[in-house]
């Protein structure tokens, strides 16, 4: 477990300092799509899923 969640910090790093130098580009969209499965593995998936969860939600019942 310490060797992924290492690994997701490190690539979380990474897609921020692409976004923070050139903007997304698709060798960055794909270091974005690798760092996103590897968040998923990890102990803290179940909170961000609720979390996105409770978003959805929330801007689902928004009327205009």
């Amino acid at each position: 477990m310490i060797l992924s969640m290492s690994g997701v910090v490190l690539l979380g790093i990474i897609v921020f300092l692409f976004f923070r130098k050139d903007g997304l580009k698709g060798s960055h969209a794909a270091v974005s799509a690798l760092f996103g499965f590897y968040l998923a593995s990890t102990a803290i998936a179940p909170s961000i899923k609720a979390g996105g969860e409770s978003l959805a939600s929330l801007l689902g019942g928004i009327k205009f």
